[in-house]
């Protein structure tokens, strides 16, 4: 694969096991205008969840319509997560963003933030969201009340697998408390893009 070496934007990968806040702590971030980000939206074969929106939380494609596009080359990047579900970065979102001049964050599965921060060397800075404990992430997703417990347990399963990628990644952020792990990953961002830090340090 080839990335679009004309681009000025830099890319942000964030990824984490599901639970871990990632999504929050993403939308925080994305908040702070200096550090001027774009969302890569991501496609995925699954349903949308209830207030979910295609084109704003994902592009939500048929299986058939997906693998034409792993065929026709335009994923950077994709997963089949779980048996018939498939997660992915459509090329077009970055090289539309990074073309802007924005900083492009992916909100990405583990295996394709290694893969994706390999593809693009130092134009990117990969994170990995941990949470506290596995027990603490199990109780995440139950709170969440989006899951069947079968499912729930299927992800701390998978999430046990994952954490074993977390030293791949350029820097490891501890989502205890919400606002320290958001300001940890905004400084990371802003050190990364050359925007001042906010005042609280960065511990990874």
């Amino acid at each position: 694969m080839t990335t679009d070496k004309q681009a000025t934007g830099k890319l942000i990968i964030i990824s984490a096991p599901s639970g871990s806040g990632k999504s929050t702590i993403i939308g925080q971030v994305m908040k702070d205008e200096a550090l001027q980000l774009a969302f890569s939206v991501s496609a995925t074969t699954r349903k949308p969840r209830e207030g979910e929106q295609h084109g704003v939380n994902y592009y939500f494609i048929p299986i058939e319509d997906f693998k034409r596009m792993i065929e026709n080359d335009q994923l950077v990047e994709y997963q089949e997560v779980y048996e018939g579900r498939y997660y992915g970065t459509p090329r077009s979102e970055i090289e539309r963003l990074t073309a802007m001049g924005k900083n492009v964050v992916l909100d990405l599965d583990v295996l394709g933030g290694v893969n994706v921060k390999k593809m693009y060397g130092a134009r990117a800075r990969s994170i990995f969201i941990k949470p506290p404990s596995v027990e603490v992430l199990r109780q995440r997703l139950i709170n969440r009340g989006t899951d069947s417990a079968e499912e729930i347990e299927k992800r701390v399963s998978k999430a046990d697998y994952e954490l074993t990628f977390a030293p791949q990644f350029d820097y490891q952020v501890v989502n205890d408390v919400l606002d320290d792990a958001v300001a940890q990953v905004r400084n990371l961002i802003a050190e990364f893009v050359n925007c001042p830090p906010d005042d609280k340090p960065v511990n990874t």
